[in-house]
């Protein structure tokens, strides 16, 4: 039965490239790219529009209209809500894992030649915007930046682009989305830069500024020029050089604290997946997320209107809808609280993704980093040495979420265009710098790249593990080796030789174990002596230096040939059941192509 769906998207999709060239066969690849970039720009852009007016539409209707000096019981329930109403909609509409959408750019990258499913152009946007509307304590930024980069590569590939340009296209969606939601346009391209780790080259740094400032320009036209975090610095909050040492403590503390961030993220990740039943995990999740929200209502959502709140010097509004609120003007009560909501926010947003929630880390990063440091700031003023709440808890922004995700220059800039802080750059830099440093100290990987440098599948700026990152062990394994019972004779062998092009033979048991290597060169001696055709083939078999795992990354293989002297290899799985021989000579020559493949 013919598929007339898929009739027609192909041929609405040669329709559009019959078009695209006509409009575009006067100009260069480089105009091509820059044409597409503003496309992308005004798609991710605008869909970001999208976004936030639905999670805005959701927030309006179930909690904007709470008063603030009384507690909801409805936190206890609105979580397990959002929760479940994702997961369903991922299962039954989506049929897909849109969750981590970072993760899931770089692995797109690496793994299925940067090209994203059509249907993450909108469904991150409304599994996110439930997620969070609901009150799941991640970010939105996860979710549109997904969004930003499927807009990128469905174009790349409806205009029928390689993956050199492809890859550029989604990279300047991803960039593209960054800059719009939070109105940052060096930031959106200092992101693509430091996270999906693209080489600044005057092809690929042009389109992505083009594509930022579209985007950015079509958000500020959307929904004017407000910035996402509403702070203004004043002379009070100005950076004294006498400071310096507090934001060197400052910086160490947010180096921990992204540590403690991405260590307990995994580790609660990992005790809600191990949970088969999909059921008991809404359950466990909706009573650990509702408890933890209702208890602390800071946590609701992505909690920009919170960490706001501390910036702007409103201590107390961070109590509201809180048990706590007759409490707010007690110091050691609000310090207290600040550090319960930085340890509270990691497990509620592990808890919200892990049960089945779509968002980010992204956002969850600054919200712990400026609680950190209006916690420094507050001990600092409760002790006497009078500093701004305002400065330290922007500069600990960038501090954790540098050291979470392991990019100083995106925080730096982030924050100094979120708030118009540029006077800020040498504590934004001090702390940011060493929060990377203690960071990459007691954990290498971003909270984006662990999982994939772990499997062996992330692109990296070192060239030759880029490239190594395409080849896969399936793909280059050979298996036309005539495989030996260890029964057999050296006669029988004799047999084999005379019709095998291989000078190497797996000798396996009957149940294809693999016993050793009998080598062509160990058996030129006796094999023309009529007398030891009756040897037992063992007699001959030698084991080899080194074996290798099936489905093993190539990255790990290739050093072993050099450590072991040889050019070939064998493969067997976990129970040494004998898979076929790898060689080096083969990875080499796929190494070529496959460079000739990305530089083309």
């Amino acid at each position: 039965m013919i598929n007339t769906s898929n009739y027609i998207n192909k041929a609405n999709r040669e329709k559009i490239y019959r078009w695209f060239l006509d409009i575009t066969k006067r100009l260069s690849e480089r105009q091509i790219l820059a044409v597409l970039a503003v496309v992308v720009g005004l798609l991710a852009g605008f869909g970001t529009y999208l976004f936030e007016l639905l999670l805005h539409l959701i927030k309006e209707a179930l909690v904007n209209w709470f008063d603030n000096d009384t507690f909801h019981f409805l936190y206890l329930i609105y979580p397990a809500i959002g929760i479940i109403l994702a997961t369903l909609f991922v299962k039954y509409i989506v049929k897909d894992n849109i969750s981590e959408g970072v993760t899931r750019v770089l692995y797109a990258m690496s793994r299925r030649g940067s090209q994203i499913a059509g249907h993450n152009c909108w469904t991150s946007m409304v599994g996110g915007a439930v997620t969070i509307g609901f009150g799941g304590s991640v970010g939105p930024e996860a979710p549109i930046v997904l969004t930003g980069a499927a807009l990128g590569s469905n174009v790349g590939k409806l205009a029928k682009l390689n993956y050199k340009n492809i890859t550029l296209l989604l990279c300047c969606g991803t960039g593209a989305a960054v800059a719009a939601i939070f109105k940052a346009p060096i930031t959106g391209v200092v992101f693509v830069l430091e996270i999906l780790m693209l080489d600044i080259t005057s092809t690929s740094i042009i389109p992505l500024l083009i594509s930022s400032v579209t985007a950015t320009t079509l958000a500020l036209t959307l929904r004017g020029f407000d910035p996402i975090i509403s702070v203004t610095l004043t002379k009070a909050d100005a950076f004294h050089i006498d400071q310096i040492p507090l934001f060197i403590l400052l910086g160490c503390m947010c180096g921990a604290v992204s540590f403690y961030f991405t260590s307990v993220n995994a580790r609660v990740g990992k005790a809600i997946h191990a949970i088969k039943s999909q059921s008991l995990r809404w359950t466990i999740g909706g009573i650990i997320l509702g408890v933890l929200i209702f208890v602390f209502p800071p946590l609701y959502g992505e909690g920009y209107e919170a960490f706001t709140s501390l910036m702007q010097g409103n201590k107390y509004a961070i109590f509201e809808n809180s048990l706590f609120y007759e409490f707010r003007e007690i110091d050691w009560v609000i310090l207290v609280y600040i550090v319960a909501i930085i340890v509270f926010k990691v497990i509620a947003m592990a808890t919200t993704n892990a049960a089945g929630g779509v968002g980010g880390t992204f956002a969850p990063s600054l919200f712990v980093g400026a609680f950190t440091g209006a916690a420094v700031a507050l001990v600092c003023n409760m002790l006497g040495w009078e500093v701004s709440i305002a400065t330290y808890t922007l500069v600990g922004m960038a501090g954790v979420m540098s050291g979470v995700m392991k990019a100083p220059l995106t925080a730096i800039f982030l924050i100094a265009e979120l708030s118009n802080g540029y006077g800020l750059f040498i504590p934004l830099m001090i702390v940011s710098c060493i929060a990377f440093a203690v960071g990459r100290y007691l954990d290498p990987d971003s909270i984006y790249t662990k999982q994939l440098r772990q499997r062996g599948e992330l692109l990296t700026h070192d060239k030759d593990q880029s490239v190594l990152v395409f080849l896969k062990l399936d793909e280059l394994m050979e298996n036309d080796f005539v495989r030996i019972k260890e029964h057999f004779t050296l006669g029988d062998v004799m047999d084999i030789i005379a019709t095998s092009k291989r000078n190497i033979f797996p000798v396996i048991d009957n149940f294809g174990h693999l016993l050793g290597i009998v080598q062509l060169d160990d058996l030129r001696e006796d094999m023309f002596k009529p007398s030891k055709r009756g040897n037992s083939i063992t007699r001959y078999m030698i084991q080899p230096p080194d074996k290798i795992l099936e489905h093993e990354m190539i990255q790990e293989v290739l050093p072993r040939f050099e450590q072991n002297r040889t050019w070939m290899l064998p493969v067997v799985d976990k129970e040494n059941h004998y898979r076929g021989f790898i060689s080096k000579s083969r990875i080499l020559n796929a190494y070529r192509e496959q460079l000739v493949n990305i530089t083309q």
